[in-house]
């Protein structure tokens, strides 16, 4: 059984701060829904201090964005571009249409079809998402979706040039500088100078998913993708220093991102708390990251590999580092992740920033069932369907009785119809 040797903050207290947002988000929403543009730039000025002219940026403003942004930025964001599009491309490619007859003169079909339009929201409050933009916009316009919004709030009062080269070079065919729940209402709902889309898609905090969670109907979302989380299984062939990094490097997210060590070693358990403490002391981010691994850091206590299978599957963690002897012991066995990462040779910045895997991850155990962004979230499969008449009166037959049993009388009347036109007019076979 699973020892708790750290425990984060008491449930009883994230559910009343839950219930908060919830509240703030439904406010917020209404307003936008009623008052639109008017609503957005007073929201705009209380939340940011940001009242421009137009919250959509245009390309001299773009050009201009790109031209404060130094070149071996540039190169790093392009090699990140590349390796996002690369995956993409591979998985947007093992997806086909079909088509294929099941009885003699019945054919069916699917299509799969991008979405017209998406917004992709980059988080910039606390941090500039840079990556956030790579992996949302280019992912988008490798489905082919016909148009794309990128949607970030403002840095220090203006738009942050790297995230807007970002986003243009990513193939956003609209940047809007403007943040939080505002923003996500504004494009979901549309306002007079805003058309709406027809999916939300993106990370944030707790209030931008919780935003996309009550918007979701009136447009598609993506998943609920809201604190960073983070699950490190770790046995006792890695050093506390590794272990710790690794925590520490998305504690930093903000203060209510979980980080969690799941081990078999007790001894390295101890190190690792240690660790964290000498570490905490050093970190640039450690107000931040101390407030989150004393709120919602654990440290628990597996006796065997199964054991923490087992535990990771409940815990269903947005990212999953794996630093044992066996990783693919945890790749062939495990079922609820947002991404694994297997062995130290590789990390979650790594998945976060370049190496191609989309960090648009599940988050509050959402895992269970959904996976992360990827080319697929922006389509859609349609059916089609066509048939011979010979075809109609054997399909028609058969509905006709289904439709009796069910009492749909309607239903039944346009299967006898094709019964009638294209066969002899026969009764339906009689049901029990």
């Amino acid at each position: 059984m699973v020892r708790i040797l750290k425990s984060g903050m008491n449930p009883e207290t994230q559910l009343n701060i839950s219930e908060g947002v919830q509240h703030t988000v439904r406010g917020i929403i209404a307003d936008i829904r009623v008052r639109g543009d008017v609503a957005l730039r007073e929201l705009s000025q209380k939340f940011d201090g940001w009242n421009p002219a137009s919250f959509r940026l245009s390309d001299e403003q773009i050009e201009a964005a790109i031209n404060q942004v130094p070149s071996t930025q540039l190169e790093s964001i392009r090699f990140s571009l590349e390796q996002v599009r690369t995956f993409a491309r591979a998985q947007r490619s093992s997806i086909h249409d079909v088509e294929i007859e099941t009885i003699p003169g019945v054919t069916l079909g699917h299509k799969v079809i991008p979405l017209n339009s998406a917004a992709c929201y980059v988080p910039g409050g606390r941090y500039p998402m840079v990556a956030s933009a790579i992996m949302s916009v280019a992912t988008a316009k490798i489905a082919g979706v016909g148009r794309v919004l990128a949607v970030t709030p403002p840095k220090d009062g203006q738009p942050y040039p790297a995230t807007v080269a970002t986003m243009h070079l990513a193939g956003a065919d609209e940047i809007y500088i403007m943040g939080g729940v505002q923003a996500l209402a504004a494009v979901a709902l549309g306002t007079e100078t805003i058309a709406p889309v027809d999916m939300l898609v993106g990370p944030g905090n707790a209030y931008v998913a919780e935003a996309k969670r009550q918007l979701f109907g009136q447009v598609g979302i993506d998943l609920l993708a809201g604190p960073t989380e983070t699950l490190v299984i770790a046995d006792d062939s890695v050093d506390a220093e590794m272990v710790a990094t690794d925590l520490l490097g998305q504690a930093e997210h903000g203060p209510n991102s979980p980080a969690v060590l799941l081990t078999t070693s007790e001894k390295l358990a101890g190190e690792v708390a240690s660790e964290i403490e000498r570490q905490l002391g050093q970190l640039k981010t450690a107000e931040v990251a101390r407030q989150a691994w004393q709120d919602y850091g654990q440290i628990l206590l597996a006796e065997d590999e199964a054991e923490m299978v087992r535990m990771a599957d409940e815990i269903a963690s947005e990212h999953v580092q794996i630093l044992t002897r066996d990783p693919d012991y945890f790749l062939e066995r495990m079922t609820n992740y947002g991404s694994l990462f297997l062995g130290p040779e590789t990390n979650v910045a790594y998945g976060d920033k370049v190496i191609g895997t989309n960090h648009i991850l599940p988050t509050g155990r959402a895992a269970r069932y959904t996976g992360g962004l990827w080319v697929g979230k922006y389509l859609k499969t349609v059916t089609y369907q066509r048939a011979t008449q010979a075809a109609s009166v054997i399909v028609g037959r058969h509905c006709s009785v289904i439709c009796a049993v069910e009492g749909f009388a309607g239903h039944q009347r346009q299967a006898d119809l094709r019964v009638e036109r294209y066969g002899k007019a026969e009764p339906a076979p009689a049901t029990d």
